[in-house]
């Protein structure tokens, strides 16, 4: 029996996964423990998590990996500093005595935080190191359920590499091409994200979400000025418009100058059509060049399968692309695609490549739903709804079931908090807010009255898998809400003439489709299928909303408001219940309504964490 626990820290979004006898047991961000969106500290709660929930203590793990190597980092540091000197010595400044203090040394500091863990850990041998690229690929080929795949990674940086093509068979992974640091398509994203005024590493969906309501007036100015795009995918920044390598922001003058504006002002200035049109051209170039890696790694190497990780598989809209292009017979993305993963996936590397194991089953999901993190038993609830002073109450699955699908029909906003925590940044079912689809009003309320977040930014619907196809341009799995697909025609509502006239904004309120409160504004839509076998629970709401609306499709969006991470407890559930307009909640085989609760146990929510 041999464990093997796989850690990422120090960037952002740590996070903690282990694996017996290559067999994935659990996995979780620290975030979700601290309550600290992206919490980038040792991921120490997660790590206790994960020993907790197999019952071992940390003397019983046979390897410790970490997902990167600090060395080759600090060199990329170094080099950049020596190759943009003196342009960059505010930030090389700033990084250097972090590095030369803590990072830089980080096995002696990882040695010091597992002792927090157990006092008497001395074993130093232990802790191992992996590349981040390779960990990123480990964690989306290892999980798949193909035998011979390509893994392309794509981020904003991570050792040097930013782009990497692996070719993959059996338990075998081997590193075909890369990208280097500053070339980035992740970086290239997130200096659009900052200059429309999100935050990077966090606002990267809110430019995706918000590129359907404008025009890509700006592609050409990109692909001329900005980057230089090959025939193959593969391209070249522009460093003289970028200030990442060597300041402390994203863009700098010179890209202002381009677009004929300064950054947005997040706190003084509102999003305007310039901004949707900013965020439709860098959406168009994002895809085109994902299309264009797509298609010469097929024709290159001629491997039917796509795995695709790092934080731009997070893209579903491109990823959607890839898939209706049918470039590639099957597309696998890794849930956690971001850098929580890479905790994972330097433990599966581990396994399979240092130590030579065989991949012993390949099954459709060996991920198993992404279901990884922590759960609480009807027992484990009902303490702590007492000790709250919650009003609950205990019902069996079937009356459970029925009253929640009641309650969504009637229009309200369902907490619903089940098994095991997802990992990764979607809510799959288990950690989710759910609606009426078909409810005109549901996305704005959502967004405005529950999760206190721009008016802008869509739902995604959850789908059971063998209705997807009628209502939806897809027919394939999306566990795990990563592919995005229009919704089908007959399921339509066309403009009138003076709705085609709106743009920009305008267009957010109309009623586009019999399922409006999922449907986008260029009638798209980022679907979760689901299965029986993978959520049985999930599987049985959504067929028991069906039963009564012939309608096979809930409003799914992840249970927190803006700026929080997804809740982990069921206390977290509680507070943010109370915190909002949210009318029902539903935790284990408990039944909570807002009507019957103490006012004097809501808590001034939305100011408790910082707006992402």
């Amino acid at each position: 029996m041999s464990y093997v626990l796989g850690i990422s820290a120090f960037y952002h979004d740590s996070a903690a996964a282990l694996i017996k006898d290559g067999q994935i047991l659990s996995a979780a961000q620290e975030e979700r423990f601290t309550r600290k969106k992206h919490d980038s500290n040792y991921p120490y709660n997660a790590i206790e998590f994960v020993l907790s929930h197999a019952k071992i203590k940390l003397s019983d793990v046979n390897h410790i990996v970490f997902y990167e190597k600090p060395f080759l980092k600090f060199e990329r540091l170094l080099e950049t500093y020596v190759a943009f000197a003196p342009r960059g010595f505010q930030s090389f400044s700033k990084a250097m005595p972090i590095w030369l203090k803590e990072k830089l040394f980080q096995k002696k500091m990882i040695l010091d935080f597992l002792k927090k863990h157990d006092k008497n850990f001395k074993d130093e041998k232990k802790i191992l190191f992996s590349e981040h690229h390779l960990s990123h690929a480990a964690s989306a080929f290892y999980p798949s359920p193909f035998n011979e795949a390509i893994v392309l990674t794509a981020d904003g940086v991570g050792e040097w590499a930013t782009t990497t093509v692996a070719v993959c068979r059996e338990n075998k992974i081997e590193i075909k091409k890369e990208l280097h640091f500053p070339h980035s398509l992740g970086l290239l994203y997130s200096a659009f994200t900052y200059y429309t005024g999100f935050k990077v590493n966090s606002g990267e969906y809110k430019l995706m979400g918000l590129a359907p309501y404008g025009k890509p007036k700006y592609v050409d100015i990109i692909l001329k000025d900005l980057i230089d795009l090959k025939d193959d995918g593969t391209f070249i920044l522009n460093q003289k418009y970028f200030n990442y390598s060597t300041g402390l922001t994203m863009t700098n003058d010179k890209f202002n100058l381009l677009f004929g504006a300064k950054r947005r002002n997040p706190d003084k200035e509102q999003i305007t059509q310039f901004h949707m049109d900013i965020a439709s051209s860098i959406q168009h170039v994002t895809e085109k060049v994902m299309l264009m890696l797509a298609k010469s790694l097929r024709d290159e190497y001629q491997i039917k399968n796509l795995c695709l990780a790092g934080g731009v598989a997070l893209n579903c809209v491109a990823n959607g692309k890839i898939l209706k292009q049918k470039i590639f017979d099957n597309i696998w993305i890794q849930p956690a695609a971001g850098d929580a993963g890479g905790s994972l996936g330097a433990a599966l590397a581990y396994w399979h490549i240092d130590l030579g194991k065989i991949r012993k089953e390949i099954n459709l999901d060996n991920m198993q739903g992404s279901y990884l993190g922590s759960e609480y038993s009807n027992e484990d609830i009902k303490i702590k709804f007492d000790e709250i002073g919650a009003k609950y109450q205990k019902i069996n699955d079937d009356t459970l079931l029925e009253k929640t699908v009641n309650d969504i029909t009637e229009g309200k906003a369902i907490g619903w908090f089940q098994g095991r925590m997802e990992f990764g940044p979607r809510a799959l079912g288990n950690r989710s807010i759910l609606g009426d689809p078909r409810s005109e009003n549901m996305q704005k309320n959502l967004n405005l009255k529950v999760k206190f977040r721009e008016s802008f930014r869509p739902f995604a619907p959850s789908v059971l898998r063998e209705d997807v196809n009628d209502w939806f341009e897809l027919n394939t799995e999306s566990p795990y809400m990563l592919l995005v697909a229009d919704v089908k025609k007959e399921k339509i509502i066309e403009l009138n003439e003076e709705q085609k006239k709106l743009f920009g904004i305008d267009l957010l309120n109309i009623k586009r489709s019999e399922i409006p409160a999922v449907t986008h504004v260029d009638y798209s839509a980022r679907i979760q299928t689901v299965t029986r076998e993978t959520n049985e629970k999930y599987y049985n709401l959504i067929s028991k909303f069906k039963e009564k609306t012939n309608c096979p499709i809930l409003v799914n969006t992840s249970f927190n408001i803006r700026g929080e991470p997804i809740v982990n407890s069921p206390e977290d559930a509680f507070r943010c219940f109370m915190g909002t307009d949210l009318d029902t909640l539903v935790v284990g085989n408990f039944y909570l309504r807002k009507v019957d609760q103490d006012n004097n146990l809501k808590t001034d929510y939305i100011n408790k964490f910082e707006l992402d």
